[in-house]
């Protein structure tokens, strides 16, 4: 029996019984003197050793995997045996003829049917994820007819079975084990080329995504095609799922699932790696202790996985109509990727890349600087002998092209960037750690001389007070020594003052001695008192040495304290002074009020025959009292001032709180020009801010109702309306709900009232345009909860809000999806008041989404 051996599309006749050791040997033999390894980098050759051995690092490398039977053809085919037989000890294939003849093509794997997805990954794959990871491009892409375990072998997730995980998911995990999550990135994009269209999977709408072409390099990219950063394995099976969810698939004869599209997953890998440095040589060529800094570098590299669509034979898939188109589209792109690759294996001039937009993507990867490996799938069943046929050859002739594999470093400009901000950062830090040692020293100096200062004048205090002593004790010796000669020339006076006949000379001479005495003593006296006179001196010019020296910070302080005291005493009675005012405005309030009902009560009960003229006289006198109490408001803020009154509001006291806020809401409802200017200030002070922080920390009705009512008479301020909006005052009367008192209810309803009021104004006149505030702030829900609420006021101000928000067609999908259409039809039946009704039946006529609503509901209005 006679067989045809192929090796790289070379054609050999051998006998059946040629010695298959001989056969092995001549085959090494040719494949050692077919090339030699080319000069290069040694992780180029270690990446060749490590790579199955082959001579030619960059040729592409190609591994058949045969699919076992399926249910079908174990029916269809059982009486025959199958079209290929396997030797993967010898990496041979045999494709049976007939019975008889048969030829053998030698790949570099051969994976049987029983081959796990992990020995698949580990021979196929993962030498180009290494070569990826050491700065290489990198493609995997599975060729093979519909129907043979392309997609099962590239991108099974084993969600179910985590070792049927397919070379995408097994890729990544070690793309992620390997790399650095502080200094290295991922980024991924998956595409799909659908009828010639490249269309983004995880962003469907970028359906038509333009292929660049760089004139300098030949680099292709898709600028517009959507990239995700990957941190974990879990977000990238997610995006998978994604991906393979809006990937296009079929039901054929051939495949239950069919995919109509060929898929391309792009993994992105940017790593940061030092280059060593190097000893800076001198003149003696001796190292010098100097070295020449090391640069950062970054490498860029992509691993490309390309999922191809199955060839098919229209006859056996049946496909029809726009499958059909489908199936042209499919054919025509890989007999497109064929051309290039038998021109690149005959080394042609020219190779046909732009015939398709395919072979355009997958440039780099067949004659470009990308190590590539290629499994070609195939099928066992004898029906399909010719596609297999056909995909064996391809195989064959990818064998023979040759890439020039490339690393594509470049300056790390960024992580230069980082580790200079990092340098300056330290150097910045041990800069204020000298400064702070020096400013310690230097106060430790001070410290010191201040130390030694206050030891001298005490030792000059101590050496003057001694000084002091020792004349003390001097001048008392010396009195004492005189009074003993007085006592002792007295009594020798005494003596012989009896005896008779002693001559003048002796009294004469008792009498200058007495003298003489009295002159020493009048001696020793003055010179005590200069003494004295000395040691006041010096006690003074100490006293002043020591005034100068803590006199000064000793007054400042004592000073400053008294200033402090008087500020803090100011501050309290200004509050004191606004607290009480604010009660006397409130008191005349409370006394209006009173003095009004009782009036009006008087009127009706016990004077029933009162003339118009004295009800005019009431009247009159109500409101003279009523401009009292806004003219006592408005001197009030003259004499204290608007920022005051609101920093009263942020007051740790809640009686201060309170009648700061009555001070406020009777601010925002002065007279129609005064008013607008109040408010204006209120706005620019931030009382809105702080009227909402006084709120949010009170609890009983009337300070809410207070606060409610300030905050909707400014929501009726046409030139603050934005303002008002972004300091939160329609989320500040929402806040307050929760309340639940009527009164408040009222206040909050008007102030809504009154912004939808102004919000159509400014709508109609063009200032504003989009979405009414009130419904991106959420007011709606409460709006129609309120509608149909008993009391009169809230119902009023909710039916006017409505009505006002209807009134722009921009608010009608809101409010027809928030159930605010039908609260509007109520309004224009049964609402009491004419010119409300008018103007809900007016909005229901002119707005067409409603009227259209109401149409499909089959509502009357």
């Amino acid at each position: 029996m006679a067989s045809t051996i192929h090796r790289n599309g070379v054609v050999q006749r051998v006998t059946a019984k040629l010695d298959r050791q001989g056969a092995n040997n001549n085959n090494i033999v040719r494949t050692k003197s077919r090339h030699s390894h080319p000069p290069g980098s040694a992780a180029l050759r270690r990446n060749s050793s490590s790579h199955g051995g082959d001579a030619v690092p960059g040729r592409v490398r190609v591994a058949v995997r045969l699919r076992p039977r399926n249910a079908e053809e174990m029916m269809a085919d059982a009486d025959f045996a199958d079209c290929v037989e396997l030797q993967p000890e010898l990496k041979r294939l045999k494709l049976r003829r007939n019975n008889w003849d048969s030829d053998t093509y030698e790949f570099d794997e051969v994976l049987t049917e029983f081959a796990s997805q992990k020995r698949v990954y580990e021979v196929v794959a993962k030498p180009v994820v290494e070569s990826v990871l050491d700065g290489y491009n990198g493609t995997v892409m599975a060729y093979g007819q519909t129907g043979t375990g392309k997609t099962f072998t590239l991108g099974q997730l084993g969600e179910e079975d985590t070792s049927g995980r397919g070379i995408m998911v097994r890729a990544m995990e070690d793309i992620l084990l390997d790399l650095s999550p502080e200094t290295d990135s991922v980024t991924v994009s998956y595409l799909q080329l659908y009828m010639e269209t490249v269309q983004d999977l995880l962003n469907p709408a970028n359906d038509n995504c333009s292929i660049v072409e760089d004139p300098r390099t030949g680099d292709v990219s898709l600028p517009g095609a959507t990239h995700v950063d990957i941190r974990d394995q879990q977000s990238f099976l997610e995006l998978l799922r994604l991906g393979e969810a809006h990937r296009v698939a079929a039901n054929t004869r051939m495949n239950t699932e069919s995919s109509r599209s060929h898929a391309i997953l792009t993994v992105h890998v940017r790593r940061s790696v030092v280059e060593s440095a190097n000893n800076v040589l001198t003149e003696n060529f001796d190292a010098s202790h100097l070295t020449k800094p090391s640069k950062p570098l970054a490498r860029k590299s992509k691993l490309v996985v390309v999922d191809l669509a199955g060839s098919e034979r229209i006859h056996k898939s049946g496909s029809e109509g726009h499958m059909l188109e489908e199936a042209k589209s499919i054919n025509l792109s890989l007999s497109a990727l064929g051309k290039c690759i038998n021109a690149l294996a005959e080394n042609s001039a020219h190779v046909p890349f732009r015939d398709s937009k395919l072979t355009r993507l997958l440039r780099d990867s067949f004659g470009g600087t990308a190590r590539t490996s290629l499994i070609v799938t195939i099928g066992p069943s004898p029906r399909h002998r010719g596609e297999t046929s056909s995909t064996i050859l391809f195989g064959q002739r990818a064998m023979k092209v040759e890439n020039m594999l490339k690393i594509k470093e470049e300056f790390d400009y960024k992580s230069l960037s980082r580790k200079l901000e990092v340098q300056l950062d330290k150097l910045i830090a041990e800069n204020e750690r000298q400064q702070k040692a020096f400013e310690d020293e230097v106060e430790r100096i001070n410290l010191e001389a201040q130390c030694r200062i206050a030891e001298v004048e005490k030792n000059f205090a101590d050496a003057l007070e001694r000084e002091r002593l020792k004349c003390q004790m001097e001048y008392m010796e010396t009195v004492k020594q005189l009074e003993q000669k007085l006592v002792t020339s007295q009594e020798r006076h005494g003596c012989n003052g009896f005896v008779k006949g002693r001559g003048e000379g002796a009294t004469t001479s008792s009498a200058d001695e007495v003298g003489e005495v009295k002159r020493l003593f009048e001696i020793e006296k003055s010179k005590r008192k200069a003494t004295e006179d000395e040691l006041e001196s010096l006690k003074i010019q100490l006293g002043k040495y020591a005034q100068v020296e803590a006199g000064g910070d000793a007054d400042m302080i004592k000073l400053r304290k008294i200033l402090e005291d008087d500020a803090t005493q100011k501050k309290r009675l200004e509050e004191e002074i606004i607290i009480l005012r604010s009660q006397l405005l409130q008191l005349n309030f409370e006394a209006d009020q009173m003095r009004s009902c009782l009036e009006s009560g008087s009127s009706g009960n016990a004077f029933p025959a009162v003339d118009t003229s004295s009800s005019q006289s009431r009247h009159s006198q109500l409101r003279d009292t009523r401009n009292d109490q806004k003219a006592s408001v408005a001197t009030l803020f003259e004499q204290v001032g608007l920022h005051k009154i609101l920093s009263l509001l942020e007051s740790d006291d809640a009686n201060v709180r309170v009648h700061a806020v009555k001070v406020v809401a009777n601010l925002a409802a002065e007279e129609a020009n005064q008013k607008k200017a109040n408010q204006e200030l209120i706005m620019a002070e931030g009382g809105v801010t702080l009227l909402s922080m006084a709120a949010s920390d009170a609890e009983e009705p009337q300070t809410l109702r207070m606060v409610a009512g300030a905050i909707a008479n400014l929501c009726g301020n046409d030139k603050i309306l934005m303002k008002l909006r972004s300091q939160g005052g329609i989320k500040a009367l929402l806040g307050i709900v929760r309340c639940g008192h009527p009164d408040v209810l009222s206040q909050i309803a008007r102030g809504i009232a009154n912004f939808a009021k102004c919000e159509s104004r400014a709508s109609s006149q063009g200032i504003k345009s989009g979405r009414s505030f009130l419904i991106d702030d959420g007011a709606l829900p409460w709006i129609v909860q309120n509608a149909n609420n008993e009391s009169a006021p809230i119902r009023r101000h909710i039916e006017l809000a409505l009505c006002h928000l209807a009134q722009h067609e921009v608010n009608a999908k809101d409010m027809i999806s928030g159930g605010a259409l039908w609260e509007l039809v109520q309004i224009s039946r049964d609402c009491n008041r004419e010119d409300i009704r008018s103007l809900a039946r007016q909005t229901l006529s002119s707005i067409p989404q409603f009227k259209s609503e109401l149409r499909r509901l089959r509502i009357e209005y």
